[in-house]
């Protein structure tokens, strides 16, 4: 499964919205030297109940707007 996810660094606390394929997260990691994709990944994976290399970020690792794959059934 794909999902479009904007991702907002630097946020008060980690939260996830979704809204059907598209997510919008809140890290509070900053971007900086990949620190808020490891967290986006720690999150996705606890908020879908898989382990982290089911999680894996298809593009956009250095942008807001990322696609992200999940390789498990939802």
């Amino acid at each position: 499964m794909i999902f479009n996810v904007r991702v907002t660094a630097r946020a008060s606390r980690n939260r996830i919205e979704q809204n059907g394929n598209n997510l919008k997260v809140y890290l509070t990691k900053p971007a900086a030297d990949g620190l808020a994709n490891a967290q986006l990944i720690d999150l996705l994976s606890r908020h879908f109940k898989i382990k982290k290399y089911q999680v894996n970020i298809k593009s956009g690792e250095r942008a807001r707007n990322k696609l992200v794959e999940i390789d498990a059934i939802i």
